[in-house]
């Protein structure tokens, strides 16, 4: 009962990513096509107004129907194999779900620094010796005290002379604001080229990330800042000026090596985030190191990361010399954060009554799981024909439908999000305090439990030290083989609960 749940879900999901790396089978992504080559615009050639090279832009400048009838529950179908999520995609919804700042009270590890330079730590941002037009942008973003990986991490980026780093913290903890604040504290305006570089793995990412050092400098109206991204243009013979470019690799690539319009001979700072992301993602780790052959040695190398493992490691050491290297340690959550019962029923009817009564505790927000995207859509569409206010998150949407979603569930237009295995995983939402298993998940082809989904699932609740709540759902004598099986494996037991007793219904809601 003392196990890490949440660390054992996070460490599955990256033994999840080192196989997909390790059999060098994955798939050209959306992402990937994004980052073909594009024909850059000849002279004389007019562009789309959506593509024009936009001007020099200033940091702090302006720049499921409803458903009808009811209808009948589906055909038993096959599990959600068929359905995919990338690297970027995820890493992209777990940053969606982030509000704010995990407050971690957990300590930085120190893995490697140079005992010569003892590095320190800051309690408060003034204490960095900051630009005051800086200190004003963090503040209005929201933030008052550094992170747990900021205190750390923050002074030895600062420091002079500039020092490497390969930082290691799970989203929400604060990397992109740690190596944003250090990057524009680096910029010397007066100089009119490019000083700082970040890459991102897809393009979604680079232009939140644009989003960040821009609010974060809003009030360094003399730094400037671009996007290279699908999409971005630089007419044939013009040379890209702004002091900071983020982009993606390929786009990076290609101006700097197809069409020359990108000097990094002048780069102070180099960043590279999400780095388990980029390993992932078949090309990105070549792109990554043709772009890391032209840098300057003088230049400042960052490398960040979600994930700490040998593949993580070994592509960081090989492209950045004597880092220090750091680890936030993950939250420690036990199984005692999570009330795990099940709910017995005899029909399909009687296990929607459930559903239905369930659905009315008290609970901030709540995750239901199906184990076929049929069923996830039949419970979508049976819900909101009773009136009820439901999101649903299946591999059908696009990755933008997937933000859309994902940002009304973490803002509370709706209280419930339901969704099939794959998508789910990494998703973090403070208010989750109930997940419902609709289907008890199992192995692809096979009777046997799958006990890795299922410790997936319910670790979307009890976060953070919060308790949270994990009813299965019991259809038959194959379902309670099931939850035994799951039992089993993790040593512990799962409660009946009374569904039709209201009282203790409620009683769910009160922690």
């Amino acid at each position: 009962m003392g196990d890490d749940w949440a660390k054992a879900a996070e460490d599955q999901e990256t033994k999840d990513l080192v196989t997909k790396v390790d059999d060098l089978k994955i798939k050209k992504n959306e992402e990937e096509k994004k980052e073909e080559p594009e024909r850059e615009s000849q002279p004389g050639e007019s562009q789309p107004a959506e593509s024009q090279p936009a001007e020099s832009q200033r940091v702090g400048g302006e720049s499921q129907p409803e458903g009808g009838e009811s209808q009948p529950l589906p055909e038993p179908a096959a599990d959600t194999s068929d359905e995919s999520v990338t690297a970027g995609e995820l890493s992209m919804m777990r940053k969606v779900m982030r509000k704010g700042i995990i407050q971690s009270k957990n300590k930085v590890e120190i893995l490697r620094s140079d005992p010569k330079n003892p590095l320190h730590s800051v309690k408060s941002f003034e204490a960095l010796d900051l630009r005051k037009e800086l200190l004003k942008g963090i503040y209005e973003m929201g933030f008052r005290l550094p992170s747990k990986i900021q205190e750390i991490s923050l002074p030895t980026l600062l420091a002079e002379p500039a020092m490497n780093m390969i930082a290691q913290s799970q989203s929400g903890t604060g990397k992109t604001a740690a190596f944003s604040l250090a990057m524009l504290s680096r910029i010397d305006p007066s100089k009119k080229y490019p000083q700082g570089l970040i890459l991102s793995p897809t393009m979604e990412l680079a232009l939140q990330t644009v989003e960040c050092v821009k609010m974060m400098g809003k009030y360094c109206t003399d730094i400037t800042v671009r996007s290279a991204v699908k999409g971005d243009m630089v007419a044939r013979g013009q040379i890209v000026r702004e002091h900071i470019v983020i982009g993606t690799p390929g786009k990076v690539v290609d101006w700097v090596l197809k069409y020359r319009c990108l000097d990094l001979r002048t780069l102070k700072v180099f960043v590279l985030d999400e780095a388990d992301v980029m390993i992932a993602t078949q090309g990105h780790q070549d792109q990554s190191v043709r772009i890391h052959k032209q840098l300057p040695e003088t230049c400042q190398m960052m490398l960040f990361s979600a994930t700490y493992d040998d593949e993580v490691v070994n592509f960081a050491h090989a492209i950045i010399k004597n880092p220090v290297t750091l680890r936030l340690r993950r939250e420690e959550e036990t199984l005692e954060n999570i009330r795990q019962m099940y709910v017995e029923c005899n029909s399909e009817e009687e296990k929607y009554r459930a559903i239905s009564n369930i659905f009315s505790i008290p609970v901030g927000s709540a995750m239901f799981f199906c184990h076929t995207k049929a069923n996830a859509v039949w419970l979508s569409n049976r819900l909101k024909d009773d009136g009820n206010r439901v999101a649903l998150l299946t591999g059908d949407l696009t990755p933008d439908e997937r933000v859309q979603v994902l940002m009304r569930f973490r803002e509370g237009a709706e209280r419930v999000l339901i969704c099939t295995n794959v998508l789910a995983r990494g998703i973090d939402v403070d208010s989750v305090n109930l997940v419902v298993n609709y289907d008890l998940p199992r192995l692809h082809g096979t009777s046997r439990a799958d006990c890795d989904t299922y410790l997936h699932r319910i670790g979307r609740t009890g976060r953070f030290g919060k308790t949270g709540n994990a009813i299965n759902i019991v259809d038959g004598m194959s379902d309670l083989r099931l939850m035994r099986e799951i039992e089993n494996h993790f040593n512990i037991k799962i409660i009946k609960l009374d569904y039709s007793n209201i009282d203790e219904i409620d009683k769910l809601g009160e922690d």
